[in-house]
């Protein structure tokens, strides 16, 4: 399956639909059933213990998951998360950017499946891996 969306035009469909993701997660690649996106926490990112909360790390699993499919069937803004399984394995590393690689292991008509391994900027250790269903609004 073929890329519906080049990599800007990924980033344009983020700015215009959802210009408050548009600063926090960056899509730094796209193949077809596969995305690249990062993140560079900052202070609001951190729990006590200043280490990156899960809910950060779920939000860039969940908008990762969302770009890929984007890149993969077109703009489609309605697709939502309908189930979410994610791991914590360990802390990320303070100071590095967050790196997320998405892999659809199936696009139907209406869901999408996939793989979500969040691993920190220069390190091969899982942060935290992520298996999630999308749902799409049906063709009219």
């Amino acid at each position: 399956m073929d890329t519906k969306l080049t990599l800007e035009e990924v980033r344009k469909f983020i700015a215009i639909e959802f210009p408050q993701m548009a600063d926090v997660y960056r899509v730094d690649a796209i193949a077809p059933m596969w995305a690249q996106v990062s993140m560079m926490p900052d202070e609001r990112h951190l729990r006590p213990g200043a280490t990156v909360s899960g809910p950060t790390i779920f939000g860039l699993v969940d908008c990762g998951m969302y770009f890929a499919l984007m890149a993969t069937i077109g703009p489609e803004a309605l697709a939502v998360t309908t189930n979410a399984s994610i791991d914590f394995m360990r802390k990320p590393l303070a100071g590095k950017a967050l790196i997320a690689e998405v892999n659809l292991l199936k696009v139907g008509r209406v869901l999408a499946v996939g793989d979500v391994a969040v691993r920190s900027e220069g390190s091969d250790a899982l942060i935290a891996r992520a298996t999630l269903t999308y749902s799409m609004p049906p063709k009219k």
